[in-house]
């Protein structure tokens, strides 16, 4: 029994110690393919990134979020906590600035409004963490930077694009996992017009997905679980920390036989749990192909 003890515990510190110094850093970029344009139209490459949970001195994943622009997108979404300290709005824009060469739109999330601070993990498994938040973050301050860079803020806001020479039309909302979410105010049928329409928020809520889907959107993009970020090898999420199924927390998945879901691992973690396992930090690269 005390060899077995001791051999547990060792796994368990060194798995900690690969997710700690090694994997978090493992930045890694996804590709899907994704059939929801248009029959007749040209495939468009969107990249999306979530959960960039920056801080000044990540000099590392600054640098790797700046050379995601060599991918040369159509379109690029954000889904969200992408702030996580009040002084690091200089370092979020000098990271994102390469990215608005291309048509850019992003939403805000739970860790833009407020500071992440320490948790217990079990509280991940009890319910999803609505109240549990820290000081606030000056996110009205880096939303007005990031539309003066040249990103456009959807958060309540449907709009229609001109992406690549082709009519791309968009819906967001405000985060739900803090309640924020108010989609009455972008209800209705999506724009016939386009040749794809994209719904954007931060948490992927089965409500949410629910009603894009009955709006006649084709796909939904999504952050906040960070794909579980630690997962058990080769098998799911542990925890989402929101109504998705811990099967889906991560990737492409259809909702229906009328709209597909992405939900992107991202590529950050909250400062007072630096680990990932078996589960990399990520953007994706999904290629929107015609419906067959």
């Amino acid at each position: 029994m005390r060899r077995a003890v001791t051999t547990l515990g060792a796994a368990g510190t060194g798995a900690l110690l690969y997710g700690s110094l090694i994997e978090r850093n493992a930045f890694t970029l996804r590709t899907f393919d994704v059939p929801v344009l248009a029959p007749d139209a040209a495939p468009l490459r969107v990249l999306h990134v979530s959960d960039l949970h920056i801080t000044a001195s990540q000099h590392r994943k600054h640098a790797w979020i700046r050379a995601l622009a060599d991918t040369k997108p159509d379109l690029v979404i954000n889904t969200g906590d992408t702030l996580s300290a009040a002084n690091a709005i200089p370092a979020v824009l000098r990271a994102l600035e390469p990215l608005t060469a291309f048509p850019a739109v992003f939403v805000p999330g739970n860790n833009d409004y407020y500071a992440p601070r320490f948790r217990m993990p079990t509280k991940y498994f009890r319910q999803p963490t609505h109240r549990d938040h820290g000081a606030p973050l000056p996110w009205p301050q880096l939303a007005t930077a990031l539309v003066r860079q040249g990103w456009l803020e959807l958060t309540h806001v449907r709009t229609v694009l001109k992406v690549a020479g082709q009519r791309v039309a968009l819906a967001g909302t405000d985060d739900p996992h803090l309640r924020r979410a108010r989609y009455d105010s972008i209800a209705g049928p999506a724009e016939t017009g386009a040749v794809v329409r994209i719904g954007v928020t931060h948490s992927p809520e089965p409500f949410l997905l629910r009603r894009f889907a009955n709006d006649g959107y084709d796909l939904v993009v999504a952050g906040h679980t960070h794909g579980g970020q630690v997962r058990l090898p080769f098998g799911p999420a542990i925890v989402t920390n929101c109504g998705i199924e811990r099967s889906r927390a991560r990737w492409l998945h259809q909702w229906d036989d009328r709209m597909y879901f992405h939900i992107c691992a991202g590529l950050g973690t909250n400062p007072f749990t630096p680990v990932r396992f078996a589960c990399r930090p990520e953007a994706t690269l999904l290629t929107l192909l015609p419906r067959s």
